[in-house]
């Protein structure tokens, strides 16, 4: 048996969407349970969920409103089986994504974490400027060109949160997600699955690439905004700091970012000179990603200090007692 874990927050409509494409899985031999945490919403998200109780195996819980990971750690309370698998509300599987995953976990015993393949699901007709970028950290889906087989790290924009499975064993050993990390309100540091994943490397655990086990990702339409695109960079930046904060700083910042915001700024400016659109978005694009990392380095190294300074409030006030 394997148990699917998605974690959903206002976004019924979509969701509704969603659960009708999973109605028209392939079930594995073993059978599976759909496990969906409703993070708090305030929409009609919980009454979308019962109206699919008697059509899908699905078993439902409520989270008030801590994030993502949050979320799914209080899944991972109810998941059955030998085989965990992670998927988003706004994912659409082929018919035998299941099948697939469970078969590449059975032919590849010495590997805990399987990554599928997740391809874009556009909503409208994408604008051109989306062929200038990398679409893996922007819209979640994986490179075209990946073959079936081991992944040397499951880091790179390969293993994701819309198509990623564990096996349960690792969860029982008592691993969580962190729910410090990943989607929580309007801003935050991205890498939630990436950093579970960080950890399970150093312990030693193994991916493989699962080519054939295949969902679609909705982008929607108001992701192909190029606002909305800089704004997820920024998202990315505060995360690539919080998974590797090893840099040298002054004043809590990275002292890279003292050269390579600049450059980036001089990029941008001979771009725009230059009148090419496509080098512009892209300089955009990374002066934003230093900018997340900039945040996310003052706001932790802020961190630090008020908990020190608590620490040492609380040993004063320990030592007049």
């Amino acid at each position: 048996m394997l148990t699917v874990l998605m974690a959903t927050r206002n976004r019924a409509e979509i969701l509704r969407e969603s659960l009708e494409a999973f109605c028209g899985l392939q079930p594995p031999l073993a059978g599976l349970k759909l496990v969906v945490i409703d993070d708090g919403s305030t929409d009609q998200t919980a009454q979308t969920i019962n109206s699919f109780k008697g059509r899908l195996p699905l078993q439902s819980a409520f989270e008030p409103h801590r994030g993502k990971n949050a979320a799914l750690n209080t899944g991972l309370d109810f998941a059955e089986g030998d085989l965990t698998i992670f998927t988003d509300d706004d994912v659409f599987p082929h018919s035998d994504w299941l099948v697939q995953m469970r078969k590449a976990a059975d032919a590849q015993p010495i590997y805990s974490v399987f990554g599928g393949a997740i391809l874009p699901r556009w909503e409208t007709s994408p604008p051109m400027w989306v062929r200038w970028m990398d679409l893996g950290p922007i819209f979640t889906v994986t490179p075209p060109w990946l073959e079936e087989g081991e992944l040397a790290s499951p880091l790179l924009s390969v293993v994701q949160g819309p198509n990623m499975a564990i096996r349960s064993r690792v969860f029982q050993a008592g691993i969580r997600f962190d729910p410090s990390i990943g989607p929580h309100g309007a801003s935050y540091p991205m890498g939630s699955e990436t950093e579970l994943l960080l950890r399970l490397g150093q312990q030693g655990h193994k991916a493989w690439y699962a080519k054939d086990a295949i969902v679609e990702h909705l982008v929607r339409n108001e992701q192909l905004q190029k606002e909305w695109v800089l704004k997820r960079a920024i998202r990315w930046g505060r995360g690539r700091y919080r998974l590797s904060h090893t840099q040298k700083s002054w004043m809590s910042v990275p002292r890279h970012l003292f050269r390579d915001i600049p450059t980036e700024c001089l990029l941008i400016a001979t771009a725009w000179v230059s009148c090419r659109q496509d080098a512009l978005f892209r300089s955009r694009w990374r002066l934003n990603i230093l900018r997340g990392i900039a945040i996310e380095a003052r706001l932790m190294a802020k961190s630090r200090r008020v908990s020190s300074d608590s620490g040492k409030l609380s040993s004063r006030l320990d030592g007049n007692n």
